[in-house]
């Protein structure tokens, strides 16, 4: 049995699958253990909209994680997606008083960049350093030991919604578990997908999942950008449902069998069978109809985060092209229409940089939960607390026993 210590989980809490991963972790590699799946019945869009139906989801999934990896799960990382989050970029300056440059004034300048007006219910999910300049000096990485007069930080801020947040580790905790820490899911699935490569000549990854597709721009090895569209795989069966008037579960395992988007590839006699709702007879129709109904709408989903990319001024960032993932990547042809839409190269991205179950989470769905894993693995010193609504006061004790080091 693998040491508890080592152990980190990655909990991707999503809109059509709930799913833990179970990473054994040491100094070189990751190793994954254990892997647990299980329909998401509570939330929408990315959202918690019942809380009961949440926790019973969670609980089955890392039921099935603990039985494969033979370990007990008690805290995880949690992934958190929904159209409420957004992301900007902000900026601080501070006077350095010493000879050099300290830890302390790095602190300083990212508390003075991160010192900006948010609505009471919004909360900082992340605070993403993307580079330091020293005495005009940009693009570095780490100024600690530099010599300098002034110190600026540039840096990424993600906000969500508290209830949202709130939600998702209150369901952790009736689920028995304590949370380590809530992060983005994109910028979890980065971890996962994209080489150093990549991110450092300039990537969209394109989270495409149930309920939202997530948008992160990498580039110089920072996160230039974040944004979530509440458009995702769910829209997609939902036009199918419509369209072919058949019912919702049907449309998922048609569009999961048949779907394609692109209609142009599939000849005249392939068809596929419709169940009759209500009693009615099945119907057999030409499997083009399919490409028809999902063509136009995974365009709009890529038109709309093309224009959120001009939007933000990120269209010269993109070297390197975009990466698909998630679980709608694997439809048929979605990378095909990417390529169309953003006029760069375009790749499916699946979880590299790990060993063990390298075969079962070899797919885009399972992107989120292997990349929380790898993002606990490489912030795991900075955790010194877990999140849990009891813990508030622990956490501020904590902050007030480090600030007065600081000072005595």
């Amino acid at each position: 049995m693998p040491g508890l210590e080592n152990i980190i989980v990655g909990l991707d809490i999503g809109t059509t699958k709930i799913c833990a991963v179970v990473g054994d972790v040491s100094e070189d590699k990751v190793d994954i253990i254990g892997i647990g799946t299980h329909p998401s019945i509570g939330l929408r869009k990315g959202v918690v909209v019942n809380i009961e139906a949440t926790v019973e989801s969670i609980k089955k999934a890392v039921e099935e994680a603990e039985l494969m990896a033979g370990c007990e799960i008690s805290s995880v990382y949690a992934g958190i997606a929904g159209g409420h989050i957004t992301g900007f970029n902000s900026h601080g300056i501070i006077a350095i008083k010493g000879e050099e440059i300290t830890q302390n004034d790095v602190d300083r300048v990212i508390d003075a960049a991160r010192a900006v007006a948010i609505p009471m219910d919004r909360e900082v999910i992340h605070v993403l350093p993307q580079e330091f300049i020293v005495d005009d000096q940009s693009g570095i990485h780490n100024p600690v030991g530099m010599a300098g007069v002034r110190l600026e930080a540039k840096i990424h801020i993600v906000t969500g919604a508290v209830a949202s947040a709130h939600n998702i580790v209150k369901c952790a905790n009736r689920a028995g578990l304590d949370v380590y820490d809530i992060v983005l899911q994109s910028i979890a699935s980065g971890e996962s997908v994209l080489t150093e490569e990549e991110k450092d000549l300039g990537t969209v990854l394109l989270d495409l999942g149930g309920g939202t597709t997530d948008l992160t721009i990498f580039s110089n090895n920072n996160i230039k950008h974040t944004f979530v569209l509440a458009l995702g795989g769910n829209n997609l069966t939902n036009d199918i449902a419509v369209g072919l008037r058949a019912p919702l579960a049907e449309a998922e395992k048609i569009k999961t069998k048949y779907g394609t988007c692109l209609p142009m590839n599939i000849s005249n006699d392939d068809t596929i069978e419709v169940p009759g709702t209500g009693g009615r007879k099945n119907r057999k129709l030409p499997r083009q109809i399919l490409g028809e109904i999902l063509e136009p709408r995974m365009e709009e989903i890529f038109t709309l985060i093309k224009r959120e990319i001009y939007r933000a001024g990120m269209e010269n960032l993109i070297t390197s092209g975009v990466v698909v993932t998630g679980g709608t990547a694997l439809l048929d042809g979605v990378t095909e229409i990417a390529e169309s839409i953003f006029n760069v190269p375009t790749r499916m991205g699946k979880p590299t940089g790990i060993t063990g179950l390298v075969d079962v989470v070899n797919n885009p769905m399972y992107a989120t939960g292997v990349g929380l894993v790898l993002y606990g693995a490489k912030n795991q010193s900075d955790n010194k607390f877990r999140i849990r609504d009891t813990n508030i006061f622990n956490r501020v004790m904590f902050r007030m026993k480090k600030w007065l080091k600081e000072v005595l």
